[in-house]
């Protein structure tokens, strides 16, 4: 059985995409802090601890677990809720360090990007996108600390993937949701139309983001895979339809007063403003929860431990 090592396997999306490979892999989980020696992990995890933006202790983890894969998945995940130097410094150098390992390792990459690297949620005014479905090729404009941070992964992965020759997939989540969790139909949410504008009322669920991962780890890395050894490759991961389960050239009339020239998306159509071709023609992958069941199920939530 091949290891995967996961940085940030505990956080709050981390611990879905852990549940998912264990098992099919042995995982290994990397964060800030252990749990503890007292605490058992769940069959086929182990728990490390380490500081990923020390450069030391990056490679010292990575060389020690000597992963066939990396799951780089640790990041401070939004904006304004550090100073802004800090969520770019501490997002940049711990890609910098983990991917660096990986490469080294000769492990393949899959890494945590954002929408928020196109740079539409934290611009101010809120920019309407170049083209409808927003596809990997739209071009990355962030003003924001995190979305920065995100273009600047991507461009670290692929410098690895060139550089080792190893494969490299960074995923583009948009506003990551859990079952039974789905701030995206609060009344506070659904109710006020400005409130999702910023990244085109999109979400994603938990579970679709792990099969992802977990997609990508399974195609990429073979000399005849679609992602071989020495590439990289970004992908759009989001729901098929956008959260308020209304027309999307009608939100963007509403909210923007105009949809772009450029518009594939037809009259009367609620799906997301993302378009997620690039990463079935890859992965085979789909996105398979909306929030019309979803969020009101109930999962428990992975632990971890036993």
């Amino acid at each position: 059985m091949e290891t995967v090592l996961v940085t940030g396997g505990r956080g709050a999306s981390g611990r879905w995409v852990v549940d998912r490979l264990a098992g099919d892999y042995e995982v290994v989980v990397v964060d800030y802090d252990h749990p503890g020696l007292d605490v058992a992990p769940a069959p086929h995890l182990s728990f490390r601890a380490a500081d990923l933006a020390d450069r030391g202790a990056a490679l010292d983890v990575v060389h020690a677990v000597d992963p066939d894969a990396v799951v780089h998945w640790a990041a401070i995940p939004v904006a304004g809720t550090h100073p802004d130097g800090r969520v770019f410094e501490t997002n940049v150098r711990a890609a910098k360090n983990v991917l660096d390992a990986a490469g080294r390792a000769d492990a393949r990459i899959v890494q945590a990007s954002s929408d928020g690297a196109y740079g539409f949620f934290f611009a101010e005014p809120t920019p309407l996108p170049d083209e409808l479905p927003v596809t990997e090729d739209h071009p990355l404009r962030p003003e924001d600390p995190y979305g920065l941070s995100k273009v600047t992964a991507e461009a670290t992965a692929g410098a690895v993937a060139r550089r080792e020759g190893v494969s490299a997939v960074s995923i583009r989540p948009s506003w990551i949701q859990y079952p039974g969790d789905y701030p995206c139909r609060s009344d506070g949410y659904v109710d006020d139309l400005d409130a999702g504008a910023g990244n085109f009322w999109s979400y994603v669920d938990a579970r679709d983001v792990a099969d992802l991962v977990a997609a990508a780890l399974d195609v990429a890395g073979e000399s005849n895979a679609a992602v071989p050894p020495g590439t990289h490759e970004a992908v759009n991961c989001v729901a098929a339809d956008n959260a308020l389960g209304r027309p999307l050239l009608d939100l963007l009339r509403e909210s923007y007063g105009a949809v772009p020239d450029d518009c594939g998306v037809a009259e009367g159509d609620d799906r997301g403003a993302y378009a997620v071709a690039k990463a079935e023609r890859l992965f085979g992958w789909k996105p398979s929860r909306s929030w019309r069941a979803a969020a009101d199920e109930d999962v428990p939530e992975p632990t971890l431990f036993e």
